[in-house]
C-alpha cells in the first residue's frame, strides 16, 4: 500500500538605459539614442530589437516565468526533502534478532478453492512453506457480493483445502480472504453505510467459518480513514470470530507519510491513499490481525522504498496493540506502472526496511511477521530474498 519531489538569462549586449538600448556609437537622450548628426528624433529600434508596444509586453512574461518557476520549486523542494529522509531512514543496521516471529502469513489465489489446485500442489505447498514463519494462509475465497452475500458456489473446494493443509501443514491455518470495492469511490460497489450490507457479510462470514476455514481475512478497498461504518463491521466481526475462537485479520491501508496527507491527497487525486495513524489504531484494536500492504508506494528507488517500509513499520507499531498480530505486506509481484516500480519495490529492501522498523520502534515485538502478496507471482528470488532476509538462512 501510493510522492515526492533564478535567474534571468544575461541581458543584450549593450547597455540599458531608462528608455532602451544605447545605438552603437550613441548616446541615450529622453527621447531616444541621438543620432549620428546630432539631432535627437523620434526612437526607433534598431534592427533586430522589438518594437515598444512589444517591450512593455516582456515584464508580464517574465512574471508569468517566474511564477510557474516558483511553483515547480515549492512541490519540487519539499518532494526532494522527502525523499532524502526516507534513503536516511534505509541507513544503518538493524538489531540483531529481529527476524520472524513464526507468525507470518501469505495471501494465496482463489485456485486453491476453485477445483484448480490438486494434491500434488498440496504437496508442493507443504515444501514450500517447510522451515518459514508462516503461519496463516489467506486464501481468495470471494470476492462478495456488492450487497455483502457471498454464494457457496465461490469456495466449492474449500474443505479439501482445509482437511490438505492440516494434514500436510500442522499448525498453520486456513483463513478465507474476503473482499470487494467500496462506495463511494465505486458508487455501484459494495455500500458499507448501509446496515443491511454489513448485516449480509456477517452472514456470510458465519457460513464461511461453518464451512471449516480457520478464520476469515477482510481486504475492502478503497477504504477512506476515518470511515466509521468499517469499524461498526468490525465490532460485529470481531464478535463473532471471537464466539468462535478464530482470528479475525485485515489488510490495511497504509499510514500518512506526514500528518493529514491523506487529506491533501484526497482533495487532489479524490482517493484518499493512506490512513491517519490514529484511525490505523482504532482498526488494529478491533482485529487479532492486521496486515499492511506496504506495496504500492510510488517510490521509485530501492532506497527510499526501503526507508518508507522502516517508516510504515514504525508508524503501525506505535498504534498496534502488544497483543494484535502486525504483519508488513512483502512485494512478491512485479508490475512497472505509476505507484509501483519493480526496480524499486523488492523484497530485500522491504524486509531491511521492515527490520530497520522494528529495530527502531520495538525490536522484542512478538506479535510481529510479514506477509507474502501473493504465491502465484511470486519467483524463486522472492522466496529466496525471504528465506535469507527475514529468516536468516545462509
Amino acid at each position: 500500500m501510493e510522492r515526492t519531489q533564478s535567474q534571468e538569462p544575461a541581458g543584450t549586449r549593450g547597455q540599458v538605459g531608462e528608455q532602451g538600448p544605447v545605438a552603437a556609437g550613441g548616446r541615450v537622450g529622453e527621447q531616444g539614442p541621438v543620432a549620428a548628426g546630432g539631432q535627437v528624433g523620434p526612437r526607433e529600434p534598431a534592427e533586430g530589437t522589438a518594437p515598444p508596444e512589444a517591450k512593455r509586453g516582456l515584464p508580464w512574461a517574465r512574471r508569468l516565468r517566474r511564477t510557474a518557476l516558483g511553483l515547480v520549486l515549492a512541490l519540487l523542494v519539499p518532494l526532494l526533502t522527502a525523499e532524502t529522509a526516507l534513503w536516511i531512514n534505509y541507513t544503518g543496521d538493524p538489531v540483531d534478532g529481529t527476524r520472524t516471529r513464526d507468525r507470518d502469513a501469505i495471501w494465496l489465489g482463489h485456485a486453491w478453492v476453485d477445483g484448480r489446485k490438486k494434491d500434488a500442489d498440496i504437496t508442493a505447498l507443504a515444501r514450500r512453506l517447510d522451515g518459514t514463519g508462516i503461519r496463516d494462509l489467506y486464501v481468495h475465497s470471494g470476492p462478495l457480493e456488492h450487497d455483502g452475500t457471498l454464494p457457496k458456489s465461490a469456495y466449492p473446494r474449500a474443505r479439501w483445502l482445509i482437511d490438505s493443509v492440516h494434514r500436510e501443514l500442522p499448525g498453520v491455518r486456513v483463513q478465507a480472504w474476503l473482499g470487494d470495492i467500496l462506495a463511494p469511490e465505486h458508487p455501484e460497489a459494495l455500500h458499507l453505510e448501509r446496515a443491511e450490507s454489513r448485516a449480509a457479510i456477517l452472514r456470510s462470514t458465519r457460513e464461511i467459518l461453518d464451512a471449516g476455514y480457520d478464520g476469515v481475512h477482510f481486504d475492502l478497498e478503497p477504504l477512506h480513514s476515518g470511515d466509521g461504518d468499517y469499524l461498526k463491521l468490525l465490532d460485529a466481526l470481531h464478535e463473532e470470530t471471537g464466539s468462535r475462537d478464530v482470528p479475525l485479520s485485515v489488510a490495511a491501508h497504509q499510514i500518512d507519510p506526514l500528518p493529514a496527507f491523506h487529506s491533501f491527497w484526497g482533495t487532489l487525486t479524490g482517493h484518499p491513499k493512506w490512513w491517519s495513524q490514529e484511525y490505523f489504531g482504532q482498526v488494529a484494536r478491533r482485529v487479532d490481525q492486521i496486515a499492511l500492504m506496504s506495496y504500492d508506494t510510488i517510490q521509485p528507488l530501492e532506497g527510499t522504498y526501503g526507508g518508507y517500509v522502516a517508516q510504515q513499520t514504525a508508524l503501525a507499531l506505535e498504534v498496534t496493540p502488544p497483543s494484535t498480530d502486525l504483519l508488513m505486506g512483502l512485494p512478491f509481484f512485479r508490475e512497472n506502472r505509476f505507484g509501483h516500480w519493480a526496480h524499486a519495490e523488492t523484497v530485500p529492501a522491504a524486509v531491511r526496511g521492515v527490520r530497520l522498523g522494528l529495530s527502531r520502534t520495538d525490536a522484542d515485538r512478538a506479535h510481529f511477521g510479514v506477509a507474502l502478496y501473493v504465491d502465484f507471482a511470486a519467483t524463486e528470488a522472492d522466496w529466496k530474498a525471504y528465506r535469507e532476509g527475514w529468516l536468516n538462512e545462509p
